[in-house]
C-alpha cells in the first residue's frame, strides 16, 4: 500500500499542540531517572488497590437499598446505561453540598472525563464559522486541541501580569463584532487555574458574569483544582450564576479517581426547538455523546459513585487529606526557590515566579528560550523535567517561562527537583 500523505488527512493534524504532550511523554520514557515537575497528575500516595472493591459493594448496597432488583443492578454495571449518565443524582447532590450549585440532576451529563465535557460544550455552541470561541491565555491545551479537532475558530484573551481581566475580554468580544464574527462562548479556568495557578478575585467573577448577560455570551467554567485545594475556595461561577450563563465543566479524576476518567458538564440552560418545545442544553450534549463515547462506562460511574456515597455525598471530604499534602508541596517548591535563588540573585538573572494560592501548578520565569530543545538538555544533563509555558498560548507567547507542576512528587524530590532545576538555570544563563 501506497504511504498517506499528511496533506490528505485533518489538517487539525498538523497543529503543534496535538504533538506537546507526546513530546513530553517521550522525555520522561528517555529519562526515566529525571525528577518531573510536568505531569499534572494526581500523587499516587493516597490509592489503595482494596479500596476500588470497596466502593464497588458501597454503590451495589445502595442500588439494592433503593430497591433496585438484582437484574437492574447486574444491568447497572455490565451493561451500557443510559448516555447522560447513572449517577447524575449523586453529581448533582455533591455539587449542592460541595459548591452550592443547586441544578436538577437532568442538567448534568456524565462525560469521560471533563476532556469529552469540553468537546461536547464547544461542539454544541459554535454553529459556523462566524461564531468564535475565546479563551483566557495561557489556558489548558485541551480546549485548543477541542478547537482544533471541530475546526472552530479560536480567539485568546490574554492574561496580565496580575491574570485575567474584563476590560480585555470586552475588548475582544467587541473587535470580533467589527469583524463580523460573533462571540459565542468564553472557556478559562477561574481556580488554580492550568497552566499559570492564578485565580479570579471574587470581584472580577461578578463583572464576568455581568459582561457574560450584557454581550449575551456563555461561559464554560472549568475547574478541577478547587477541592484539592488549602483553605476556603470562592464561590464558582456557576453557583453566582442567576441567569444560566455559565456552563459548569467538572472532573472527578483530580478529586477522587484519576483512572475512573469520570468527568461532566453542567447544562442547565434553556433551549427552544423550531416547534417551540423547551428542553435543557444537557440533553443536547447527551446527543452529540450519543455518537462520540455512547455512554461513559458503567464500572467507572459505581465505584465513583460508592466513593461519593462513603462521604454522605461531599467529595470535599474526601479531599482534606489530599488538601493539605499539595498545599504542603506548593509552600514547598516556593520555599525551595526563595531558598536557591536569593532575591539579589534572582533580579541580576531575571527569574521571577508567582505564587499560587492551591492547585498543581506555578509559572517561573527564565532568561533564556524554554523550548523543547532547552527542556531535553535539562533533562538529558541535569535530571529534571518541566513544561515549557509556550504550549499553553493558542497564539504564540511564553517563550521563556515554564510551568512546574507540584502534585506528583514527594516532598523530597521536590526539594532535589529544585535544585536540580536551579543549576539548570543558572548554567543556562550564564552560558546565554
Amino acid at each position: 500500500m501506497a504511504a498517506l500523505s499528511t496533506a490528505n488527512l485533518h489538517a487539525s493534524l498538523g497543529d503543534p499542540v496535538l504533538d506537546t504532550m507526546n513530546f513530553l511523554n517521550e522525555i520522561t520514557h528517555r529519562y526515566p531517572e529525571a525528577i518531573s515537575f510536568a505531569p499534572g497528575r494526581p500523587y499516587d500516595g493516597f490509592f489503595e488497590t482494596e479500596q476500588i472493591f470497596d466502593h464497588l459493594r458501597r454503590y451495589l448496597d445502595h442500588l439494592e437499598a433503593d430497591g433496585a432488583s438484582p437484574a437492574r443492578i447486574r444491568s447497572s454495571l455490565f451493561q451500557y446505561g443510559p448516555t447522560s449518565g447513572q449517577i447524575r443524582e449523586l453529581i448533582a447532590d455533591s455539587l449542592r453540598k460541595d459548591e452550592g450549585i443547586d441544578v436538577p440532576a437532568e442538567s448534568v451529563v456524565v462525560t469521560v472525563g471533563c476532556q469529552e465535557a469540553m468537546f461536547l460544550a464547544v461542539r454544541a455552541l459554535i454553529r459556523d464559522p462566524q461564531d468564535v470561541l475565546l479563551v483566557s491565555s495561557p489556558c489548558y491545551v485541551g480546549i485548543v486541541g477541542v478547537a482544533a479537532l471541530l475546526g472552530v475558530s479560536l480567539t485568546p484573551v490574554e492574561e496580565g501580569d496580575k491574570g485575567f481581566r474584563c476590560e480585555d475580554l470586552e475588548a475582544a468580544v467587541l473587535a470580533e463584532r467589527v469583524g463580523g464574527r460573533r462571540p459565542r462562548a468564553f472557556y478559562l479556568t477561574p481556580d488554580h487555574s492550568n497552566p499559570s495557578g492564578t485565580t479570579i478575585p471574587l470581584e472580577t467573577r461578578q463583572e464576568l458574569l455581568d459582561l457574560a448577560a450584557r454581550y449575551d455570551l456563555l461561559i464554560l467554567e472549568d475547574s478541577p483544582y478547587r477541592l484539592v485545594s488549602p483553605g476556603r475556595q470562592l464561590p464558582t461561577l456557576k453557583s453566582l450564576d442567576r441567569e444560566r450563563r455559565v456552563v459548569h465543566l467538572g472532573s472527578l479524576s483530580k478529586t477522587l479517581f484519576p483512572g475512573a476518567r469520570v468527568g461532566y458538564a453542567v447544562a442547565d440552560q434553556p433551549v427552544v426547538d423550531e416547534a417551540g418545545r423547551s428542553g435543557l442544553l444537557a440533553a443536547e450534549l447527551t446527543k452529540i455523546k450519543s455518537m462520540v463515547t455512547v455512554n461513559t462506562p458503567s464500572l467507572s460511574q459505581a465505584v465513583v459513585a460508592g466513593m461519593l456515597l462513603s462521604a454522605g455525598g461531599r467529595a470535599a471530604d474526601l479531599n482534606t487529606e489530599t488538601a493539605a499534602y499539595y498545599g504542603d508541596a506548593m509552600r514547598t517548591t516556593l520555599a525551595r526557590l526563595a531558598e536557591t535563588f536569593p532575591e539579589q540573585e534572582r533580579d541580576a538573572l531575571g527569574v521571577c515566579w508567582n505564587e499560587p494560592s492551591g492547585g498543581f501548578f506555578l509559572s517561573l520565569t527564565v532568561p533564556f528560550r524554554a523550548d523543547n530543545a532547552a527542556l531535553e538538555h535539562s533533562a538529558e544533563k541535569y535530571g529534571v523535567i518541566w513544561t515549557p509555558m509556550s504550549y499553553f498560548y493558542p497564539r504564540g507567547g511564553g517563550e521563556r517561562v515554564i510551568r512546574l507542576s507540584v502534585s506528583y512528587l514527594t516532598h523530597a524530590e521536590i526539594a532535589d527537583g529544585v535544585e536540580r532545576l536551579a543549576c539548570f538555570i543558572k548554567d543556562r544563563a550564564a552560558r546565554t
